[in-house]
């Protein structure tokens, strides 16, 4: 598949860090420097502008290794762009460590996940189907 980008930003495009990685790595867009301090949200330029294919999305998602060693997530995750969006793609992380950290022009942020979606059509109803399961939710098969 193939999806056209601009990049407005002198960073590399986004890729995959191994073959059978799932996501595209993608970088900050900065001027300068940004300090998230803990349990601060901000929203990240990336410089890039996608066409998506109809018929999919793009999810962006946190990496892994950005929140097990920094404690930063994405806020919205995953958050999707749809196929019809021709803005900036910006990524709303959020820092849950209790450090501040510091992020730097071209450093890998999140990831991009391209999927294929189905649009449903719904139909009122008084009455859904019995399963065994039932109403039960939020913890309610156990936890062990």
């Amino acid at each position: 598949m193939e999806i056209k980008v601009i990049n407005k930003s002198a960073n590399e495009l986004p890729e995959y860090a191994t073959t059978d990685s799932a996501g595209l790595d993608i970088r900050a867009f900065l001027s300068e420097t940004v300090t998230l301090k803990p349990l601060e949200h901000q929203l990240i330029p990336t410089g890039l502008y996608l066409e998506i294919p109809g018929g999919y999305e793009v999810q962006i998602r946190p990496r892994s290794g950005f929140a097990f060693k920094q404690g930063v997530t994405v806020l919205n995750s995953p958050g999707t762009i749809d196929a019809d969006y021709r803005g900036e793609i910006g990524v709303l992380l959020i820092n849950l460590s209790s450090k501040n950290v510091i992020i730097e022009n071209g450093e890998r942020i999140a990831q991009m996940v391209v999927a294929p979606f189905v649009q449903a059509t719904l139909k009122l109803t008084d009455k859904l189907s019995e399963t065994n399961r039932g109403g039960g939710g939020f913890g309610s098969t156990g936890v062990k």
